[in-house]
């Protein structure tokens, strides 16, 4: 017969072993998504993968700990967050036709940043900042409401 309190135990070791592992892999998927995010510009990513990517790394932390823990080390209401995106995605989009521009034209300029050099900023990222929020909040949304129901 097992004993009881052994499986308690290992179970503890367990979770330390994954919640550990956990943290650190959060860290670097946040970082590859970042790394999507920017470079979707000029190569495949952008905010949608970006956002699934972190969407993908909130999973990991929510599957490692629990609901409770991950609302308290990340509170976001991810129902606004969904809502802030879509409304930074639309003004980015309407920004062109408030200047007679063809709907979804983008603005760059050339800048000169210290230590990066010289960059070109666009308006496309504003958009992909919206699209970001938009696709992290609803992603989380759909896990959380899936979650709490079973």
């Amino acid at each position: 017969m097992v004993n009881m309190n052994t499986k308690r135990k290992s179970k503890r070791v367990n979770d330390v072993i994954l919640q550990t592992a956990a943290v650190i892999i959060f860290f670097i998927i946040i970082i590859f998504s970042i790394n999507l995010f920017f470079s979707g510009h000029y190569s495949p990513g952008g905010g949608f993968v970006g956002g699934l990517m972190t969407a993908a790394a909130l999973v990991l932390l929510l599957l490692a700990f629990d609901s409770k823990t991950l609302a308290t080390v990340l509170p976001f209401d991810y129902r606004k967050m969904t809502a802030f995106g879509l409304f930074i995605a639309i003004l980015t989009a309407l920004h062109s036709v408030l200047w007679d521009r063809p709907f979804l034209t983008h603005a760059y300029d050339k800048f000169d940043l210290p230590l990066l050099g010289e960059e070109t900023l666009h308006t496309a990222i504003a958009f992909d900042l919206g699209v970001y929020l938009v696709v992290i909040g609803v992603t989380m949304t759909i896990i959380q409401t899936i979650g709490e129901s079973e």
